[in-house]
């Protein structure tokens, strides 16, 4: 099982495809066992993909609380060098995002260019939804809740005619009144997330990316995130969180943006 000990954590990663090497960094919760992995999406074609658990989520370890989002950025700059790489490319996805932009204000020399893809600075310029209030609700309630988040558009008719939807969903939230303890820590940092007076310290290209219709991560903070960070390219596409699965469009967008395209 390749893991390597960075910023003091064991962290499981993968290494997959080839060419320019990019560092992916998942969302809330992610665990790369859930599948489908970086490798099948257009990234896995086109380079040369480092992904990995993060701290307190999947295969990697959990360190004694407390801890910040500066962590889980240092921890992505210490697996970039623990791998033999002196910067990389970088998508965000989401929580992703909010690590990807510490990682970027705090360790530029890392980052060659940026995706920020469904995600929020936080503070006054927006913060994404506040995901730990849902643990604490009844699993059909918080599968409700959290199609309705995905996207504005999946109102209770849609759900109706989309049990495949509502059946995936389940699947994929916790079942458990109280989530697992390294998903409780992530929550927790995920809701102190603020960089917005930051924004203007990344400098690298970047792209900030998001769904219309997204409920998470609402296309007002995608917006703010562009404008904040200097010379930042916004692109938004027809669909929410799940943009890049539903918009044909998104995936040509963002290749061409990180093999140094203007993308959106």
């Amino acid at each position: 099982m390749p893991t390597r000990v960075a910023n003091g954590v064991s962290l499981y990663y993968e290494l997959t495809g080839t060419g320019e090497r990019l560092l992916s960094i998942s969302g809330t919760g992610g665990d790369l066992r859930q599948g489908p992995g970086v490798a099948e999406s257009p990234l896995g074609q086109a380079f040369e993909v480092l992904s990995y658990d993060q701290r307190g989520l999947g295969r990697s370890s959990v360190p004694p609380w407390p801890y910040a989002m500066a962590d889980f950025a240092a921890d992505a700059a210490a697996l970039i060098e623990a791998v033999g790489w002196d910067d990389c490319l970088v998508i965000g996805l989401s929580f992703g995002g909010m690590v990807a932009q510490e990682l970027a204000i705090r360790h530029p020399e890392r980052v060659r260019r940026l995706v920020l893809a469904c995600t929020s600075p936080g503070g006054a310029g927006g913060a994404s939804f506040p995901l730990h209030e849902l643990v604490v609700l009844a699993p059909d309630e918080r599968v409700t809740r959290q199609i309705g988040l995905l996207d504005t558009r999946w109102d209770e008719a849609w759900r109706r005619d989309h049990p495949d939807m509502v059946a995936l969903m389940a699947q994929r939230m916790p079942a458990a009144e109280q989530p697992p303890e390294g998903l409780t820590n992530q929550l927790a940092v995920r809701a102190q997330h603020d960089t917005t007076a930051r924004l203007g310290r990344i400098a690298c290209p970047t792209l900030v990316c998001g769904g219309r219709y997204a409920g998470i991560a609402p296309p007002a903070n995608s917006e703010r995130l562009a404008q904040e960070i200097p010379d930042a390219r916004l692109a938004l596409f027809d669909g929410g969180h799940a943009f890049m699965l539903q918009d044909p469009a998104a995936w040509p967008a963002i290749l061409e943006f990180l093999g140094g395209g203007t993308a959106g």
